[in-house]
């Protein structure tokens, strides 16, 4: 049988490492978890009071508004301007997601079609490239890395591209790399993309994971942006309510109105009582996500000390809940699907490979941070003996 829309998805590599590990569990094994970027910090208990008098009232077990209630959209546009010094009308530039992948991908729908072309970094969070396919758009692969430049890599990227691409999809800070860049980086990209009549999208979901600055820079705060570009803003990790599935679009007015358009035709929006949550999330929790941030710093460097004295020196992550490590050498030969699976078997931990962010990122593994420092040190001795063990003949 013929499924034409995912026919052109790889094998799903996660899920190869996540069935090893589930099934030495099974056996009895006590295996450490550093793969995928699931948080295991709770919600605050603010939240999960509010969410649980919410779902006592029957009024909100009804349909909902697709496009988020309005108290809710209004305390998106506060938090922007709180935190960014945005001004945002929740009328019109703001819409509620039930996550920020159902965004993303709904976006795409109503911006491409079958041949048009997109910019899309690699290596990079899987949704990016995958809800641009869906769409039937031709992806065109921008390199990103801590060495590279990545503006002169997306113009090149644009330059040898047929036909022109009509959008480039972002995320900083970045998953899987963790690279953060800086307001006259969005400045660029801006001015690059009125010049070439293109929609800038960005996914902000580590806004407040950013260990040397108070949070990372908005697309929107460059003027002029509202008129290339819409950012999704997520609950999931900087408030941990990753299961509850909440998130934003906000930006220019007109993309937002076409995501709102679309929604409208496909959901009755997130449950009531979650919205209502995330009300309290926004207005009240501002120290949660500076909370939850010393929490990721600490497990980060706990981590990276670890790797580094078992002689795996690793970059030190500047910002999300991620850290990115190249192979060691002896093991590079492997891939990072291999290396992975063997990891599972000789270390007792659990990473993803990096070929899953992209071709270009199979010579790194990720490590998420979402296990307790003493879990992280356990995974450390555990990685140790495997490599003094050396790849397998």
């Amino acid at each position: 049988m013929d499924f034409r829309r995912i026919d052109r998805f790889p094998p799903y590599v996660f899920s190869i490492v996540n069935d090893l590990k589930m099934r030495a569990r099974r056996n009895g094994e006590d295996i450490v978890d550093l793969g995928m970027g699931n948080p295991d910090i709770p919600t605050p208990e603010a939240v999960v009071e509010k969410l649980k008098e919410a779902a006592d009232n029957p009024r909100n077990h009804r349909y909902s508004a697709s496009k988020g209630i309005p108290k809710l959209r209004a305390a998106i546009c506060d938090h922007y301007e709180r935190s960014w010094g945005i001004e945002l009308d929740p009328e019109t530039e703001a819409v509620a997601t039930i996550g920020a992948k159902e965004g993303l991908s709904h976006l795409a729908w109503v911006l491409l079609e079958p041949g048009d072309s997109v910019m899309v970094p690699e290596p990079t969070y899987p949704i990016h490239t995958y809800s641009m396919i869906l769409s039937g758009a031709n992806v065109t692969s921008v390199p990103l890395s801590f060495q590279s430049d990545f503006f002169s890599e997306m113009v090149s990227a644009y330059e040898r591209s047929q036909p022109k691409p009509r959008v480039l999809l972002c995320s900083f800070p970045h998953n899987p790399t963790s690279a953060v860049v800086d307001l006259d980086f969005f400045a660029q990209l801006v001015e690059f993309a009125k010049r070439r009549d293109m929609v800038i999208v960005h996914d902000l979901a580590y806004a407040d994971l950013v260990y040397d600055e108070e949070r990372a820079p908005s697309l929107l705060q460059v003027p002029g942006a509202k008129d290339v570009g819409i950012e999704f803003f997520s609950m999931s990790k900087s408030y941990s309510m990753a299961g509850w599935r909440l998130a934003f679009a906000v930006g220019n007015s007109e993309l937002v109105g076409a995501l709102t358009k679309l929604k409208s035709y496909l959901d009755y929006g997130v449950f009531q009582p979650i919205q209502i949550a995330g009300i309290i999330a926004l207005n009240e929790c501002t120290e949660v996500p500076k909370q939850i941030r010393e929490i990721y710093r600490a497990r980060r460097d706990t981590l990276c000390d670890g790797l580094d004295r078992i002689g795996w020196p690793i970059t030190r992550p500047p910002a999300t809940m991620f850290a990115w490590a190249e192979i060691p050498q002896d093991f590079q030969a492997m891939g990072s699907l291999e290396f992975a699976k063997y990891l599972v078997r000789e270390a007792k931990v659990a990473v993803s490979p990096g070929v899953g962010f992209g071709k270009l990122g199979d010579n790194h593994v990720r490590f998420a941070l979402v296990e307790n420092e003493q879990r992280t040190r356990q995974a450390i001795r555990g990685i140790r003996r495997a490599l003094e063990k050396g790849p397998p003949r």
